[in-house]
């Protein structure tokens, strides 16, 4: 297909949907016309693949995004590391109330002793300050060097008494977690024990060197990257600290400064998270290359109990008690709001409400994947350019939200429509 350029209206889309789902297809269309590179969607509901589009470009050079292009996703990435975490859960090889370090020896030193497995994947251990505990962010590309790095860190708080998303630290954690009771790499067990069994054709944390040429490159505008360098200078740390500072006058906790010590180590600003050489290993809170399509079985996976089409990767008893919404500590660090964790996923917000029972993971750039068992229902969108939600733009909260909207109307079980989507529309 050629690429068009038709004035403000041309767009590039294609796919299948089933027709009472058509407001997600004008959500992402108005994405595209307002958004540089691409996206994928997908939803899934009552079972059925009922969305599988793309549209857009892979790169800044017009290269179409196609079926099988995956995207780099950031903090989507940590929903597959705790779906995978769940399932060790499930066989009785990790507890959630268990000490960390009953598992990994070397972690209970430094006043990690008494830190739980489940204030890791509620954010509640303290261990969120990553600027701290190395010297370049280059150091992520060395598994066993943050492993070292973090069995040396102090916790910024006393664990359990407040909550501070760990933005970059929670992968390896859980990731050297499943490592120790498996024995195994983690990359290869995101690939045994979900992307093989469901049949997904791109879940990769860690990917193979063949399947990088899929990946869409990262595209940001030039005042996200402003923005980002900005993070590492003084004026907006100073900023954000006197914030802090305010907000605490006014009886508010919040340390707004915690953000740079969590989400910007040093060199943030040059590391590209979607180079060959990030994408080849494992960082399992950041750099996850996924398809929209294998984002949203997994999650339809979640939305059914724990089984799918044959495949059953956790009990319904297990995934219950991974998606019970965990009790705040009542204090916020890096993220000033709460996020309604439950173990390893936060709560989800569409542009039609918040749905009570839906869990999943949003990312920066934009990237998105949930699942609501009361709707049986799973949407996931990935991109390549962008701030993201939760605190960047509204992409996947809209559509997540036509999602929702048109999972509670649908009455009729119509087949699914093949489309070749164009300018004009379906």
């Amino acid at each position: 297909m050629a690429v068009k350029f038709l004035q403000k209206q041309s767009v590039h889309l294609d796919g299948r949907i089933h027709p009472d789902f058509g407001a997600v297809e004008s959500t992402l269309r108005d994405q595209l016309r307002n958004y540089p590179g691409g996206a994928g969607v997908c939803v899934y509901h009552r079972g059925e693949r009922v969305v599988d589009l793309w549209g857009g470009y892979k790169d800044d050079e017009g290269t179409l995004w196609t079926q099988d292009t995956m995207a780099p996703s950031f903090s989507t990435t940590k929903g597959v590391a705790a779906t995978l975490f769940h399932i060790y859960v499930d066989r009785g090889l990790i507890d959630y109330d268990a000490r960390v370090a009953h598992y990994w020896p070397e972690f209970g030193q430094a006043g990690k002793e008494d830190i739980t497995v489940r204030q890791v994947l509620s954010h509640q251990s303290g261990l969120y300050h990553i600027r701290d505990m190395i010297d370049h962010v280059d150091r992520m590309l060395d598994w066993k060097y943050m492993i070292r790095a973090i069995e040396k860190a102090t916790p910024a708080h006393l664990p359990g008494t407040r909550t501070g998303y760990h933005g970059l630290t929670f992968g390896f954690i859980v990731g050297e977690i499943i490592q120790r009771v498996t024995g195994k790499k983690f990359s290869h067990l995101v690939q045994k024990e979900i992307a093989k069994p469901l049949k997904l054709d791109g879940l990769f944390i860690g990917a193979p060197e063949h399947e990088i040429p899929r990946a869409a490159t990262l595209i940001f505008s030039a005042s996200t990257k402003r923005l980002v360098q900005t993070s590492l200078g003084s004026k907006l740390e100073v900023s954000a600290s006197g914030i802090s500072k305010l907000l605490q006058r006014l009886g508010i906790d919040s340390d707004l400064s915690s953000i740079f010590d969590a989400l910007a180590p040093h060199g943030v600003s040059d590391f590209d998270f979607g180079s060959p050489e990030a994408l080849r290993v494992a960082i399992p809170a950041a750099n996850g290359l996924f398809t929209a399509r294998s984002l949203a079985k997994m999650y339809a996976l979640l939305a059914n109990g724990g089984e799918f089409e044959g495949v059953r990767l956790l009990s319904a008893k297990s995934l219950a008690n991974a998606t019970t919404l965990q009790k705040p500590t009542g204090k916020l660090s890096v993220i000033p709001f709460d996020m309604r964790w439950r173990l390893g996923y936060h709560g989800v917000a569409t542009t039609r409400g918040f749905p009570r029972k839906a869990f999943g993971h949003f990312g920066f750039g934009g990237s998105g994947a949930w699942a609501d068992p009361s709707q049986e229902l799973s949407v996931a969108l990935i991109v390549n350019s962008g701030m993201g939600s939760p605190f960047g733009d509204l992409r996947t909260a809209s559509i997540g939200g036509a999602a929702l909207a048109c999972a509670k109307v649908r009455s009729r079980p119509t087949s699914l429509l093949s489309a070749r989507m164009s300018v004009a529309g379906a």
